[in-house]
């Protein structure tokens, strides 16, 4: 059971790759429209959120039937799933920056998110590893901090580290105001590069 908190945060990979293509995918816009280049990841994420939240409400309702019953500390999910969504956000602005820059970037992209998902706890709990392992893959990793965040609120009621959670939060913000400057200020050289590719 300690799997099923898990999808929410298994989505930044998935919404990454997918959304690092989104601009390239968008080429025959891209060349008649000057507009901002940004819309087109946001507008992956923003499809990819309306499904994710099908999934969290088919989650509750699997949890409810498992005898899992609503409490206070599920208050925690609303910033969890609000850093989680930034996090996405700050990912797939810069995959598809990157990738519009050098397409082959999105193997390299692939990669390392999958390498992300695999040792962020999707498939294992990091609680289940020696105590001081489990504190520097939840300190380093902050997949598996918000991974490990969806299980402790849902399955055990205990809140998460809530420092370390808006520590996360300001700098995927940080990423997200650096993703959006980069796309505008280089607008016409990535529709350029789109057009030529």
């Amino acid at each position: 059971m300690w799997l099923a908190p898990t999808r929410g945060c298994a989505e930044v990979p998935s919404l990454t790759a997918t959304s690092m293509r989104s601009i390239l995918g968008s080429k025959g816009l891209v060349g008649r429209v000057d507009i901002p280049k940004s819309l087109f990841p946001l507008a992956t994420i923003q499809e990819g959120l309306y499904k994710q939240m099908a999934g969290f409400l088919l989650l509750f309702a699997v949890l409810l039937a498992k005898g899992y019953m609503p409490s206070l500390v599920w208050g925690w999910l609303l910033p969890v799933m609000l850093v989680n969504y930034l996090l996405i956000v700050a990912c797939s602005l810069f995959a598809a920056y990157l990738v519009c820059w050098v397409f082959d970037f999105h193997v390299f992209i692939s990669m390392a998110t999958i390498f992300l998902m695999f040792t962020s706890g999707v498939f294992w709990d990091p609680r289940d590893l020696d105590p001081a392992m489990t504190h520097w893959v939840l300190t380093l990793n902050p997949m598996a901090f918000l991974l490990d965040a969806y299980r402790q609120i849902l399955l055990h009621g205990a809140p998460p580290n809530a420092p370390h959670l808006a520590l996360i939060g300001v700098g995927a913000l940080v990423f997200v105001f650096a993703g959006l400057a980069l796309l505008h200020r280089h607008s016409r050289f990535i529709a350029l590069r789109v057009i030529t590719s």
